[in-house]
């Protein structure tokens, strides 16, 4: 299938992802800025989902790399979440392919308003490090556990990962919001490479769109690390805020539609 574009278009799409990619390095919630500007542009839902993982995953690379080189990352907790990760993501996007164009869209229409309730509610996260820095074995299964379900999630939908990633590690693993940013980081980085294996293989990367993309991506991405990385909570729980008026606006949006 030929999908082409406008220059216009391009730069508006290259525009919004390095958005994307600004906000999801602090707080996720990428995709609900760059999956509506790819369907904006006239891609087809199941092309628009592969484009967006191309893109996503080379600026959540980046990202990781910059929260590792800062020591935000708990490394074990960090790993076994990506391992759980990596086979829910698998798994959720081996569904979407089974899916029709209308039945995607309505889920989005109905996780939305879910997805807005639950960030609303934990918006104000507590930024103390609780976390006695042992592995034992319940925090282990808990580590795979939010992997799997999380990643199940992206594969499926995928807007508000991050930061559903960074409300479970602070809530249920004691992280401050810089180390639960990093281990969000490590958990979606896996769960977009385990997507993008499968859109590849089906076919439904458009890399003419999704090369300029990730550049801009990367750019965004590297930028919004730095300023997280940086801040802390003083820049991760603004951003939060703006993950939450996007999930608002977009079920809006969808209503009014």
């Amino acid at each position: 299938m030929g999908i082409s574009i406008s220059l216009p278009m391009l730069l508006f799409l290259m525009a919004m992802t390095g958005f994307a990619g600004f906000v999801d390095s602090a707080a996720g919630g990428g995709g609900l800025i760059s999956l509506p500007a790819y369907l904006f542009a006239g891609l087809p839902v199941h092309y628009t989902y592969g484009t967006n993982k191309f893109s996503a995953a080379c600026g959540t690379t980046f990202a990781t790399a910059q929260f590792f080189r800062k020591g935000a990352i708990n490394i074990k907790v960090g790993l076994l979440a990506a391992v759980g990760s990596f086979a829910g993501s698998a798994l959720g996007s081996h569904i979407v392919l089974l899916l029709s164009d209308r039945v995607l869209r309505a889920m989005m229409l109905i996780i939305l308003p879910v997805a807005a309730v639950l960030i609303l509610w934990r918006r104000d996260l507590p930024d103390e490090n609780r976390d006695d820095g042992a592995l034992n074995t319940p925090k282990a299964v808990l580590a795979l556990g939010i992997g799997l379900g999380i990643g199940l999630y992206d594969g499926i939908f995928g807007p508000g990962t991050g930061t559903f990633a960074i409300i479970a590690f602070t809530t249920l693993m004691g992280f401050d919001l810089r180390t639960a940013g990093g281990n969000a980081k490590v958990l979606n980085l896996a769960s977009n490479y385990a997507s993008l294996v499968t859109y590849l293989s089906s076919g439904l990367v458009v890399f003419s769109i999704g090369i300029p993309c990730a550049l801009s991506g990367i750019a965004g991405n590297l930028l919004g690390s730095h300023f997280a990385l940086k801040n802390g909570a003083k820049f991760i729980r603004p951003m939060m805020l703006v993950v939450l008026v996007l999930l608002l606006g977009k079920i809006v949006g969808d209503a009014v539609l």
